[in-house]
């Protein structure tokens, strides 16, 4: 195949950097989307690790092409100290193999103020935002308020612009949110030098990815947040604020939708979500705190602690389907080891309706009850597996069972944190 889809078919965190850096050695282009720097994918390198947040996850191999599209909103200062951080540790980064799309949103100091004061109205409602402005960039390119990055690479045009918006932003923050208001000459000052240093990274990413498919080149679409995460058919309110599956890409790059081939979904062994929102599989008990502790489940972006429960069949059946995967990836197979029965759900029951299939028509999963099937466990320590033998049987078979529930078989197994811990699952 010379195009595919990667997305996260969870609540995001999936382990989808380890999995796009083990298929970046062998692919020309590797881009994001969606999202923004409230994504977090962590790649393991030997005895490094790298947490990625707006830079596709291809960084770390030399030679390829990483694309941030025009369907990702753009923080300049988590950007540029993500590219300075990579450089201080000797890893190549440069327009030459990093491009950034000139139609990508901005997000202004504005965006991030607003978003964590915005937070502190709602109560019980609180979506969990990350409070890194992305909900309040993405609100102001749908009101068609926004400035873009082509915007900031033009003084006069930006000074105009960014000018008008912070008046109606101060007007805000001020008025209704009771806080300090941002100077609009030092917030020119900043983003004039910002820009300056964006100039060199920027091109149309849309040509160049088409250009790049005419070619024959190899491109890999890189979801940030998970399916169950998606503005449209995540578990709404409790979402980001962009479309995380393979339906975002066209929209997301400009590039056509029958060019995108293959698609592929990534699931953990079990589930985790962070910040607030339905969860339907959530465990509070002492398994889900051996789920965390051994996961070592803590947020990438935010450093929060993620909830864990039991794999969601339902939940991931429904994500599968939307993603159109053929086959998927099964992440943290290794954490379940140690566990005398391991459950799985099958099924959600609801005022006295049993559901097969993911109820994406009820206002709110909160009050579902989850039927589960028991699986046996297995004691061994399976992170040293690197063949589908080496599983113990009560693996093989849970790995199994998985993929006949979602209606995908799984190809490809995580047993641990490092490139070369993974099991290619017999076809």
């Amino acid at each position: 195949m010379s195009t595919l889809s990667i997305f996260g078919a969870q609540w995001g965190d999936e382990g989808k950097g380890k999995v796009i850096d083990r298929l970046a050695a062998d692919i020309d282009y590797i881009v994001r989307y969606q999202g923004g720097a409230n994504a977090g994918h962590t790649v393991v390198v030997g005895d490094q690790t790298y947490a990625l947040h707006l830079i596709p996850s291809g960084i770390l191999h030399p030679g390829r092409i990483n694309v941030i599209a025009n369907g990702v909103a753009i923080d300049p200062i988590s950007f540029l100290g993500e590219v300075d951080g990579l450089i201080d540790r000797g890893v190549a980064v440069s327009g030459e193999n990093l491009v950034l799309s000139s139609n990508a949103h901005v997000i202004f100091e504005h965006h991030k103020t607003i978003d964590g004061l915005a937070e502190r109205w709602k109560g019980e409602g609180r979506i969990g935002t990350t409070g890194r402005g992305i909900g309040p960039a993405y609100s102001d390119k749908a009101a068609r308020t926004g400035l873009r990055i082509s915007d900031l690479l033009d003084p006069e045009r930006c000074k105009v612009r960014l000018r008008a918006a912070l008046a109606e932003k101060n007007a805000l923050i001020e008025r209704v949110h009771e806080s300090e208001p941002l100077d609009l000459e030092a917030q020119l000052e900043l983003y004039s030098t910002l820009a300056d240093r964006l100039r060199p990274f920027v091109a149309d990413t849309g040509k160049l990815l088409r250009q790049a498919y005419r070619d024959g080149k190899s491109i890999l679409f890189e979801g940030a947040q998970g399916v169950m995460l998606d503005i449209d058919h995540g578990t709404y309110p409790f979402v980001t604020s962009s479309n995380t599956g393979t339906g975002g890409i066209p929209a997301g790059t400009g590039f056509p939708p029958v060019w995108v081939e293959e698609s592929m979904g990534i699931a953990k062994a079990y589930c985790t979500r962070v910040g607030e929102g339905p969860f339907p599989s959530e465990l509070t008990c002492e398994n889900g705190e051996q789920l965390c502790r051994v996961g070592h489940e803590f947020g990438t972006t935010t450093g929060r602690p993620r909830r864990a429960g039991w794999f969601d069949g339902v939940a991931a059946r429904y994500a599968f389907e939307l993603g159109g995967t053929r086959s998927w990836v099964m992440t943290k197979l290794d954490v379940l080891s140690g566990f005398d029965e391991i459950q799985v759900g099958v099924a959600y029951n609801h005022e006295g309706v049993r559901y097969e299939e993911y109820p994406a028509h009820l206002p709110c999963i909160e009050g579902v009850e989850v039927e589960y099937k028991t699986l046996p466990g297995w004691k061994e320590d399976i992170t040293g597996a690197r063949e589908w033998s080496d599983l113990p049987p009560a693996a093989q078979n849970y790995v199994k069972v998985l993929g006949d529930l979602v209606g995908a078989p799984v190809a490809l197994i995580s047993v641990g944190p490092d490139r070369a811990a993974m099991v290619t699952c017999p076809k």
